[in-house]
């Protein structure tokens, strides 16, 4: 009988850990009518609109898409639309050449100077993109928060740019501190836990094992109470985003769909899907 208990109340724990946002909001309402929302704009890398550029994002809204979009900052403090911490696999010198060092190692001017592939789009600012979207669409904001306090300082620079937006919007973050910013700062907006499986994904998991399993089982649920869960597609099995999707009725939301057969076989598993490579059908 002791170690019922003992399993009961551990239970009763996890529960209590990832227990998610329960709040009923019209905008939560809005994203699941938009339901489908192309990652980093409708892009394609091999075009003259690739990922996070604002012809990917014009693209979009021309299809009737809403769009998942990152932010981080420059070396002097300014947002920009831009997905890896690390430039090389997107940004172009003026050789052509992949671009050494991170987003934050230069100013906004310096990343003027690059292009996006082979296209001759920029990196754009936060602003310059929400002055493109003008409230046509709802957009999910990713905010790109590594380690370091100074990456958390996104969190008051775009949220200075996003309390004067007049669209539908939401934010997001794999760092719980992000989101936790949100809960303490602006309560008022809807807010998103990133996951995935990082014990299988990431490179380093052996060194950051538990960390991670904290992570990808939505532990820290109850300092950030995430009004959605974005996990990722390929672990919609993962036990805690099951639980707080079909137990709390949480919104989910998947990431990256890259099929219409993937997107149709996750149909029942989530509320929102953020996809990629194809045009999903809107019909469904």
């Amino acid at each position: 009988m002791i170690l019922v208990y003992i399993l009961l109340i551990l239970f009763c724990l996890y529960l209590f850990f990832i227990h998610p946002g329960l709040r009923k909001m019209e905008v939560i309402d809005a994203f699941k009518k938009q339901k489908y929302f192309a990652h980093r704009g409708l892009y394609d890398n091999d075009s003259d609109h690739p990922e996070n550029s604002l012809k990917a994002f014009q693209n979009a809204v021309d299809h009737g898409y809403g769009m998942e979009m990152d932010v981080q900052l420059t070396k002097d403090g300014v947002p920009v639309v831009f997905h890896d911490f690390k430039l090389g696999r997107i940004a172009r010198d003026e050789n052509n050449q992949p671009v050494e060092g991170k987003v934050y190692d230069y100013t906004f001017e310096e990343l003027q100077h690059f292009h996006l592939l082979n296209s001759t789009e920029k990196i754009p600012t936060f602003e310059a993109f929400l002055n493109l979207l003008h409230g046509q669409r709802p957009v999910i904001v990713e905010l790109k928060i590594e380690n370091s306090d100074r990456e958390l300082a996104v969190c008051p620079k775009a949220d200075a740019l996003l309390s004067r937006y007049q669209g539908i919007y939401c934010i997001e973050s794999f760092n719980p501190r992000g989101v936790k910013w949100y809960k303490d700062h602006r309560p008022d907006v809807m807010r998103g836990q990133l996951s995935s499986m990082f014990t299988k994904t990431n490179s380093d998991r052996k060194k950051y094992w538990f960390m991670y399993f904290i992570a990808q089982n939505l532990f820290e649920n109850f300092l950030t109470v995430p009004d959605f869960i974005a996990y990722d597609a390929v672990y919609w099995k993962n036990f805690s985003r099951w639980i707080c999707h079909r137990i709390y009725h949480n919104t989910a939301v998947a990431w990256t769909i890259r099929s219409q057969q993937q997107l149709d076989a996750r149909m029942k598993d989530y509320d929102i899907f953020i996809f990629e490579h194809f045009a999903a059908d809107q019909t469904k």
